[in-house]
Parts: structure tokens; sequence; C-alpha cells
């Protein structure tokens, strides 16, 4: 028999304790992964434990498990998705303060397991950095507020390295909701009655225009339509989809997207009228001249209400130089387990192009390298003259990759984290092969406006206004960057607040116009988004489909009228029915080979820049004539 090590002891304990605390003692699969900790699907997977287990590093990992198996025992899912906010930041205070709930029904229950549980959350705030937060904007409320609330129902202090960010919200949150907080104790076993009052906290701390009309009393089909959210907190986008006219859901082919199109000029937008505003209202004006003859033009319908406070800025200048160092620091140690998988993803790709650069060789040259396998002729005839040849490179097109990462709020966690890994790992492989990379962001300066809407605001609200918040175009790395300058800007997408709302379709065509200006023969634009764009100042002045219906029009003139080669990969959203060429994926750990895998499909397709180029090559793009 062979004898268990400690490890596979520790491994086999925890599986067995975790199933009872979860009280599903059979049909409950715990596993243990790179990708944990994290609840799929009624599968539990934990990180493997190092082959020394310290006693920190174990209670560490059983609080990990104990906080999946405590939402398996006391949180439903679908309740839960109908009382949930739809604004981020009403979102995230929401989720935080269940997670607080159910973590102290087991707590109050086994001081073993509050034990656990605080190591687990001591470790997790280590890691977002909570002990060097020292500015309130840089303090998340609903992290403080969710350590309040485990403070009032368990009794426990929150953790040393949590206080100064609890103390920089204690005062106005007792203040604003301290009754209310009081109350939470005595319905902390009922999860309706508790989800019930945290929405009037979410109100008492100015939070309550993000909420939702209550579904209380919505029937089980009502409920059924509404799937529970993701742990990974991406359900932005999806949110905003299921309030979209349901004939968007039908449109799927081209034909339907330019058939949306011709209605909405007769119906959204006047033509005559919007000449005159042009006229009259400098801000009014769109993107670029509406022009009858021109019906593919993506931005005919399309408004920026001003642009006056856009930014497009690179990393460095949104963070000192120092700070970008640590984020980037944090960044490595939180996906170390995850390096090694898409490190050896990365290496496949770099075999299959450099298999591409096949080289060859010419003989019998008079010049050249030396040919020491026809040194024989010299020896059987000394009078013969020595033989040289020449390696030649066989023609491999000139390639730029750009990758543009959807940065909205509801990336936040571990799928931005990935995102900004993947980025590093096939911009170092892209590199080495020849192939250069630019790595670009998009989100907006503020939530809900900023100054645009402000400023809209002040003109004394003109009816459908456009686009209504202050872009953020961030570049990373530009494609003329060597990687190893760039690498540290990458630790940006960590930064608290940097991530809020999304208007993909304007950062598309951003991302297209940098790719045309650059000289090398194939072009290819990748896109990583989690989501439909959603921008709620815009889509509260504007019809509810207003941004998607740009965003669809924008990419059916690059698919159809650009060289440029457009790739897309959904996180948990599906972008099949937006673009040709895509894949969804459900988790954020399946990035890596997404990506890898769709570059590895372009590159062996043959031919492939030159079946594109009857496509009005280097037109520029309508975006572009607006800039």
């Amino acid at each position: 028999m062979v004898k268990e090590t400690p490890v596979e002891i520790f491994k086999r304990s925890l599986a067995q304790t975790t199933r009872a605390l979860a009280g599903a003692e059979e049909e409950l699969e715990v596993a243990f992964g790179a990708e944990g900790p994290k609840l799929s699907g009624g599968k539990i997977v934990l990180p493997p434990p190092p082959r020394v287990i310290s006693d920190p590093e174990a209670e560490r990992i059983r609080g990990q498990a104990d906080g999946l198996a405590l939402r398996l025992a006391h949180h439903d899912d679908a309740q839960h998705a109908k009382l949930r906010p739809q604004g981020a930041d009403a979102r995230a205070v929401f989720d935080a303060v269940e997670e607080a709930r159910v973590q102290s029904l087991g707590a109050n229950a086994m001081k073993g397991v509050a034990k656990n549980l605080t190591a687990a959350l001591t470790d997790a705030l280590e890691r977002k950095g909570a002990s060097r937060i020292r500015d309130r904007s840089a303090a998340p409320l609903s992290e403080a507020l969710a350590l309040i609330v485990r403070e009032r129902l368990t009794g426990q202090s929150p953790p040393a390295n949590a206080k100064a960010l609890v103390d920089l919200w204690r005062a106005d949150i007792e203040r604003e909701a301290g009754p209310t907080l009081d109350k939470l104790g005595a319905v902390a076993g009922d999860q309706r009655a508790f989800a019930m009052l945290t929405r009037d906290v979410i109100t008492e701390l100015g939070l309550g225009e993000e909420l939702t009309a209550q579904q209380d009393d919505a029937s089980p089909e009502a409920s059924a339509e509404n799937p529970p959210p993701q742990q990974s907190d991406s359900g932005e986008g999806e949110e905003q989809e299921q309030e979209l006219p349901s004939d968007l859901e039908m449109i799927e082919s081209d034909e339907d997207v330019e058939s949306d199109r011709s209605v909405t000029v007769e119906t959204d937008f006047d033509a005559e009228d919007q000449d005159e505003a042009d006229q009259d209202e400098p801000g009014e004006r769109p993107i670029r001249p509406k022009l009858r003859n021109e019906p593919e033009d993506p931005n005919a319908n399309y408004k920026v209400f001003t642009r006056a406070h856009d930014e497009e800025i690179g990393a460095e200048e949104l963070c000192d130089a120092e700070e970008l160092a640590r984020l980037r620091t944090y960044l490595d140690q939180q996906l170390k387990p995850l390096q090694s998988v898409v490190g050896r993803l990365a290496h496949r790709l770099q075999r299959r192009l450099l298999a591409k650069q096949n080289r060859s060789w010419t003989f019998d040259l008079e010049e050249g390298v030396l040919d020491t396998a026809r040194l024989t002729r010299v020896i059987v005839d000394p009078l013969s003259a020595l033989s040289f040849k020449q390696e030649e490179d066989m023609p491999f097109k000139d390639t730029v990759v750009t990758l543009l990462l959807d940065n909205s709020g509801s990336m936040r966690g571990r799928p931005i984290m990935v995102a900004a890994l993947c980025a590093d790992i096939l911009a170092r492989t892209l590199e080495r092969c020849g192939v250069k990379v630019e790595i670009l962001g998009f989100t907006t300066r503020a939530w809900k406006g900023g100054k645009a809407k402000e400023d809209w605001l002040a003109a004394g609200r003109p009816p459908q206004p456009g686009r209504l918040n202050d872009l953020r175009h961030v570049t990373y790395k530009s494609a003329d960057a060597p990687w190893r300058r760039a690498r540290r800007n990458l630790g940006l997408m960590m930064r608290e607040g940097l991530l809020k709302e999304n208007i993909d379709g304007e950062a598309l065509m951003w991302a297209h116009d940098r790719l045309l200006g650059r000289a090398e023969q194939r072009r290819i634009l990748m896109v990583i988004s989690d989501g439909a764009p959603v921008d709620d100042s815009t889509l509260s002045a504007n019809p509810g489909n207003y941004l998607e219906r740009h965003l669809r029009g924008v990419i059916h003139w690059i698919e159809t009228r650009s060289p440029v080669e457009l790739i897309a990969i959904g996180i948990g959203h599906d972008v099949t029915r937006y673009y040709k060429r895509a894949v969804t994926i459900t988790d954020a750990e399946q990035l890596g080979g997404a990506m890898i895998e769709k570059l590895a499909e372009l590159f062996d397709e043959p031919g492939a820049v030159d079946a594109q180029t009857p496509r009005r090559s280097r037109q520029r793009a309508p975006a572009a004539a607006a800039a």
C-alpha cells in the first residue's frame, strides 16, 4: 500500500470537510487547480497547496474552501439575481454584503471556521493592497461596508491590514445607514429579508438611483429569465442586454444590420432637423457629415455631444513610476500559477510562426559562408575553387497585431488580471517572431457621464444628444515600443478606480485607425470584451439600443470595407452575434488559449492578406474624418 504524502492527506481531509460544510456529502466535486479558488456549476476548485504546508498557508486555503462551501449552503443565486441592483457601484456593495452574510453564518457556528475565514480574508485584502490605501478615492466603498457588516454580524473587528480602509468610510456609513445596519443581524438567516435591508442601506448611502425596480413579486417564469450572476462580476454587459428591445436579439446577419440601420435613419433622427441643429449648435455635430450616398457609414446616425473632455493617454501618464512598478509586481504575484500554462501555449504559437519563416540556401557562390560539405572537391582537385553558400530568408509578410482590451467595471477582478497577463505574454511571444504588437484599453473617465453630462445639463437637456460621457482611451504599449519598456504599464489595469464604463464602437474605430496608419502589410485587430456597450448616461438620454447599434455598424464596416482583420473574444458574453470571426469563453482562465488559437488560425490561413486586398485597401475609417 502506497503511503500518502502530507499534501495528499491535507487535500483529502479538506475535500471531506468542505463537502460536509456545504451540506453535500456525496455529489459535490472538490478539485485543486491553478484557477482556484472558484465555485462553478456545483464544483469547487481550490488552489493547490505547496509541498511544505505552513500553518498560515493551511488556514488560508481552508478559509477559501470554507467560504465557497458556505456559499453553496446558505446562498440562493436566483433570489440574489432578482434583487441585485443594476448600477456597478450598488451591485458591488450588494454582492460584498451578501458574501459577508454568508460567511458570518459559518463563523458564528464554528470557531475554527471563523479563524479560517479571517485568514483567507486577511490574505485577500493584502493582495488587493488594502494596507497601502491612505486616500478615500482609492478605498472601495463595497470593501469597507462589507467589513463593517461582518463586524456587526460576528463581532469581529476588521483585519489589521484593512483598518485604515474602513476608517476612511466608517463615519459616513454609520451616520447615513447605521440604524439600518443594526437590523441586519436579526435577519442574517433570511436571504430575501437581508437583501431588502441591504437595498435600503444602498439607498441611504446615495446609490439609490442605481437600484432597479424591485422584483419581489415577479413570477417564477420572470425570475427564470434572469440567470444568477457569475462570481467574476462580469454581468454588467449582460444586464444591459436584457433591457434592449427584443427585435435586436434577432439581428444575426449583416443584412439585418443594414436593415436595422436604415430603419433608424427614418425613425430616430430627422435628417433636415439634424442639419439645422449642426449649424446652430457646434456641440451637436455628428462624428462626420451625414452623407446619404454612403449608407454603409457606421457614424451616419451616431452623435457625440462633446469631445472636449475625451482623453487619449499613455498608461505611464496616469500613474507614477513607483506605483506602476508596485501594481506590476502585484499582477505577477496574482497570476503566477497561470504563467506556466499560458507560457506553454505561447511557445506553441511561437514554434508555429517560426516554422513559417523557412530558410533556403544558395550554393556555389564566390563569397558568403564556406560550404564545408563540398570541401572534398579541394582534396580531390587542389586546383578547384572553394565553394560558398548564402542563406536567404523566405518571404514572411510584415504583420502588426493590436490587442484592444475592455477596461469596463464588469472586468474587475480575475478577468482583467488574466487579460493583462495574456496580453503581456502574447506581446513577448510575437515580438520574438518579428510581429509588432500594440496593446490598447478603453473605458470612460467617469461613471454616469462626467463633464460631458454636466455640459448637457447646463445646455438645457437637448433631446437625443448622442454619446454623453468622457472617453478614456489608454495606450499600454505602442507597436514600436519594445516589450521590456512597456511591461510595467500593464499593471495599471490593477489600479482601483480605472475600470468604469465601456463605449465599444468608438474604441474599435480608434484602434482600427491606428492600425491603418501602420506600414505593415498585414494588420490584425483582436478585441477582448465581456459585454455589450454600457454607458448609463448615454442610454438614459437616447434610444436603448443606441450604443449597440453603432457597434454593429462599426463592426460591419471593418469586416466588409477595411483591410484590417478583425477577431473578437467574449468573456462570458456571446460576441459571435456581433463579429463574423469570434469565440466566446465562459471563464477568464480560458482566455490565453483562446487568444493564441485564434491568432494561430489567422497565421495558418494561406493568402489571407492577398484575399483581402480587393476590399478598398487602405481606405480610411469614417471616424478618422471626424476626429
